[in-house]
């Protein structure tokens, strides 16, 4: 209570300071941001953010071939100073000086260095529906011993590593996810998509990496920037792409921007903290009372979390060089954007058009948190929304398709229910400009694990990792889905966010190695690894149509195919609790008896009949004819 207090008077003393306070006498800077940057960008600009006390006296000067000095900008604060410089596409790589003067008088040089480029950078290929992403929460993942957090004055560290406490840290780490890399590539993972790593010094409850209190630093209890980029490298090497986790709408409260924001408008409604009404379709909604949207999108996401203003020009470029510099430092695959919607939605549609302009083939994904389709497509690019509004986000997070999937799951079958919830669902992907660019899960950190969902039930289970696995989307399974983990019911975050089985000394269990895991979930794992090293090498399910039936007799029937290529892969769901004979005669555009057919999951090889006998509750998933590459 003590801590929040101080945090709160930090708050208040920030907001009451004048802040066009006089200079400081002895002006300099002590932090400039981007750290660095890089020559041969498609955008030439550039703004440096410089901090430090009284730094907006100085006055700036820039003498290098290539580069100029275009503008100098200042806020309301006096410990700020914006330099707005342009590159030319000419320019070279190596160190750039700048000169600051107060009063005429020569104050401060600065070290500045602009890189190259590696090859390749602006074409890097991003993820898409070829890949099965894997999702960890560093934390809760696996402890390796490298980071160690080391007094620092600046920081609140004193968030305790509690194995005990849910809310609490646990102390997993980068090191640990890099010493488990060969366990994501031989489940059949090919991207890694970790929850923000970026520095959360915050006095409690900051294991979740969502609280930012600095853009460019790693937080120092996961490690370092050369961990981090070490970790890219060695997943990069088994042929896993790295998927970075931005936070665009907030920050957290310990940020130094809280205490002194650059401009008076930096912080959303920071006198009153007043909270986000949450109510997403206010953005869309052609009958929203301009209150409502401006309260939804201006409010606090959490008490701890103070709202941006993205519509500061300073800011939004702020924001959008932090995500092109993460991706250019790691050599990223790909960006997850978080609570996608709660920024301002000019901003967002320049962020990500700036971000597509710069790597054209780079994986972003949005969280629309919304079982609503039409509220998920308003995002995607290409869509041709009713306001005009355009957006250059590749892929959304398809809640509204997950959503679908649970009820499909649970409920009886009948009309409009059971099978026939996926059916109409799937139905459904008109409304989107390109649905198999669509991330898919069968849950996430901020989700009902599907094994609670379906109260336990591994039969239901598998029938949602297959069909997450064999839709037109691109997978993404989370941690512990590979061993059955049920977690809680209604939603505990710290509970559903456990431990990986290995992650530290002493564990019973061990994930990795099988040591002291329970039968169900050895057999949870080994199912999921054949379905996903298959999926690996299959065509058909990265990019081939899909034609799906009517639900009956409790089976849900699908394919993927190439109407240009002979073959196709065949998915039969059944629920019902007895053995059934499917008809083929039903599905003659796509398979006939007597083509030969190879089950993916068992192995076995068989020619097609007159029907195609399953096991009751049962996934099935077969090669047909030649569906191969």
């Amino acid at each position: 209570m003590k801590r929040l207090r101080r945090w709160m008077n930090t708050l208040m003393l920030g907001l009451a300071l004048p802040l066009a306070q006089a200079a400081t006498a002895n002006a300099a800077v002590e932090r400039v941001d981007p750290p660095h940057w890089w020559v041969g960008m498609r955008e030439p600009t550039l703004q440096l953010a410089l901090e430090g006390p009284g730094v907006a006296a100085l006055q700036a000067r820039i003498d290098r071939p290539g580069v100029s000095l275009e503008s100098t900008q200042r806020g309301d604060s006096p410990n700020y100073l914006f330099l707005q410089l342009r590159i030319a596409p000419d320019a070279r790589p190596g160190p750039l000086s700048i000169e600051l003067a107060q009063d005429g008088q020569p104050r401060q040089r600065l070290a500045y260095e602009l890189r190259e480029r590696a090859p390749g950078s602006a074409q890097r290929q991003g993820f898409g529906p070829r890949d099965a992403v894997y999702l960890v929460v560093p934390d809760r993942f696996a402890r390796g011993g490298s980071a160690v957090a080391r007094p620092d004055p600046r920081l609140d560290l004193s968030d305790r590593v509690d194995r005990q406490d849910p809310d609490a840290r646990h102390g997993g780490d980068l090191e640990g996810i890099r010493q488990r890399l060969d366990y994501i590539a031989a489940m059949g993972f090919t991207q890694l998509w970790a929850t923000p790593l970026t520095e959360n010094a915050q006095p409690r409850y900051s294991y979740h990496g969502y609280a930012i209190t600095d853009h460019y630093r790693i937080d120092p209890r996961f490690g370092t920037l050369d961990d981090y980029k070490r970790l890219a490298d060695d997943a990069r090497a088994r042929g896993i792409g790295l998927i970075h986790d931005i936070v665009l709408n907030h920050i957290g409260l310990s940020h130094r921007w809280v205490a002194d924001p650059p401009t008076r408008g930096w912080i959303n409604r920071a006198a009153g903290r007043e909270r986000t009404n949450h109510a997403h379709i206010s953005v869309q909604d052609p009958h929203a009372a301009a209150a409502d949207r401006d309260a939804f999108v201006q409010g606090w996401f959490d008490a701890s979390m103070p709202d941006l203003d993205t519509r500061q020009p300073l800011l939004a470029t702020y924001l959008i060089q932090n995500t092109l510099w993460w991706i250019e430092e790691l050599g990223l695959t790909g960006i997850r954007q978080d609570t996608y919607s709660y920024a301002d939605k000019d901003f967002l549609a320049r962020w990500s058009a700036r971000v597509m302009a710069e790597y054209p083939r780079l994986g972003l994904v949005g969280e629309e948190m919304s079982d609503h389709a039409p509220m998920v497509a308003y995002w995607q690019r290409g869509q041709a929304n009713h306001d005009g509004y355009r957006s250059s986000m590749p892929s959304m997070m398809d809640f509204p398709l997950l959503a679908a999937l649970r009820r499909a799951l649970v409920t009886p079958e009948g009309h409009q229910q059971g099978w026939y919830s996926l059916y109409e669902a799937l139905g459904l992907d008109f409304v989107y400009p390109d649905a198999s660019q669509l991330m898919l899960f069968p849950d996430n950190h901020d989700t009902v694990r599907m094994m609670a969902a379906v109260k336990g039930d591994e039969a239901l289970a598998r029938m949602a990792f297959a069909f997450v696995a064999t839709a037109p989307r691109v997978p993404q399974f989370f941690y512990g889905d590979e061993l059955g983990w049920r977690g809680p019911d209604p939603r505990q975050d710290g509970v559903l966010r456990a431990d990986f089985p290995g992650g530290w000394p002493g564990d019973a269990g061990d994930a990795v190695s099988g040591r002291g895991l329970g039968e169900e979930a050895r057999r949870m794992q080994d199912w999921l690894r054949r379905l996903l090293n298959w999926r690996k090498g299959q065509p058909l399910v990265h990019g081939g149509r899909m034609t799906q039936y009517v639900p009956r007799d409790g089976a849900y029937v699908y394919f993927r195919h190439d109407p240009l290529k002979p073959g196709c892969v065949m998915v039969v769901l059944h629920k019902g609790s007895q053995p059934l004979a499917v008809p083929l005669g039903r599905f003659e555009a796509l398979v006939k008896p007597g083509q030969p057919a190879r089950d993916v999951l068992s192995g076995r090889r068989f020619n097609l009949g007159q029907a195609l006998e399953v096991a009751p509750r049962s996934v099935t998933v077969l090669e047909v004819g030649e569906p191969g590459p």
